[in-house]
């Protein structure tokens, strides 16, 4: 099987925001100059155009057999175990011939680009008087809730700082109370991480309340088009079309 001749289809959630649809654009245009060989197309799940169903339907029609949806996606929760995998399996029953894989979400892959977007802010990692907020979207799923603590706690004891998570919805700690636990344990100075792949409407939220809590604190522009989440994408792309090779 070559690789080339199995289209990556990535699909990001989708937003009525105009500037989360652009940068996902954006990151895909990187990830196609990155692997000219490679036909990359973009999807959303909702909210945003073309939709991935739309897309693997188009692909179908095309003539192709085989897709690699690759999810733009942080977390493992709904939209990944449920959602997703239920679009995908509608669209292969109704286009026979169409087997289509899906990757591993983009998790814990994006750690050190989220710590440079920090940098990036001007937030001195080796500060002791800082802490950070790790801020992260929010949900109903436990695991998806722990991956983010998870995280929050390695870099607490990666950079000797307090680190904490926060949500922006459907999740406690919102951004108000984790800069004062910050506050608590001694943090005079504060970063706000962005766990979100692009702008939107709730890393608004996420600024809004963490400039009223702590007016000068620094924010870490959302992870979008940097070259780490290109190489992610690409990897979890060639491990699922190792992995259907070696099950062929």
């Amino acid at each position: 099987m070559n690789a080339v001749s199995v289209p990556l289809v990535a699909v990001a959630h989708g937003s009525r925001d105009p500037r989360s649809a652009a940068t996902v654009r954006a990151l895909v245009a990187r990830i196609s100059a990155e692997a000219p060989g490679l036909d990359v197309r973009v999807s959303f799940l909702d909210l945003s155009e073309p939709r991935v169903t739309d897309v693997l339907r188009g692909l179908h029609a095309e003539g192709h057999r085989e897709a690699i949806v690759v999810p733009l996606l942080l977390g493992s929760a709904y939209h990944a175990r449920v959602d997703l995998p239920s679009l995908v399996d509608g669209v292969t029953a109704e286009c026979p011939g169409l087997n289509v894989s899906i990757s591993d979400v983009l998790g814990t892959g994006l750690e050190t680009v989220a710590l440079e977007r920090i940098a990036e802010s001007g937030a001195d990692l080796h500060d002791p008087r800082l802490g950070i907020v790790l801020a992260a979207v929010g949900s109903s799923n436990a695991g998806a809730i722990a991956a983010v603590a998870s995280l929050a706690s390695r870099w607490q004891t990666r950079l000797g700082i307090p680190v904490t998570p926060a949500f922006a919805s459907a999740s406690k700690p919102d951004v108000s109370s984790a800069i004062a636990k910050l506050r608590a344990h001694g943090a005079r100075r504060f970063a706000v991480a962005s766990w979100f792949l692009a702008p939107g409407l709730l890393p608004d939220r996420i600024a809004a309340l963490a400039h009223a809590a702590a007016p000068d604190a620094l924010l870490a522009a959302p992870l979008a088009d940097h070259p780490g989440v290109v190489d992610v994408v690409l990897r979890r792309y060639d491990t699922t079309l190792t992995s259907r090779a070696a099950t062929a």
